[in-house]
């Protein structure tokens, strides 16, 4: 049986694509799932339109990330933490550290963007990188000093 994807599914395909599946795994799991539609003229049709307000969307989303990266351009955070011996940090600042501080500026940025490969635990500057949209990043300054 022919489909049209409606998503992206693993092993398979991507989105808008015609795939030939077995029928049992059409009707059974990629059409109830709505991952599919049966490949009629009238779903290609169907899908085609979907297409067209897909590109817009993620269009008018990139540009939005585009606007907000230009925003975070110039900025940047300062903490203070207790620290050790070797400029340690007693604790650490992570991502929702810096969503918080961000949100305090006026800021709305997930934590689950914010890449960080772990959190910061030592004393100095840091730039963090933040991801807006696949294609989009932002980065910014994060300065951390000793409390006195």
């Amino acid at each position: 049986m022919e489909v049209i994807l409606r998503d992206d599914v693993p092993n398979l395909g991507r989105v808008g694509e015609i795939v030939k599946v077995k029928d049992g795994y059409a009707r059974n799991y990629l059409i109830p799932q709505g991952l599919a539609y049966a490949a009629t003229p009238g779903n290609k049709r169907r899908i085609e339109s979907e297409a067209k307000r897909r590109t817009i969307r993620l269009a008018e989303q990139k540009s939005d990330a585009e606007a907000t990266a230009a925003r975070l351009a110039g900025v940047a955070l300062a903490f203070t933490a207790k620290a050790g011996e070797g400029d340690k940090l007693f604790g650490s600042i992570t991502s929702a550290d810096i969503a918080k501080q961000l949100a305090q500026q006026g800021y709305t940025v997930d934590k689950r963007i914010i890449e960080l490969a772990e959190p910061i635990r030592m004393i100095g500057d840091w730039s963090v990188r933040i991801r807006l949209h696949p294609e989009v990043r932002a980065e910014i300054m994060v300065s951390v000093t000793r409390e006195e």
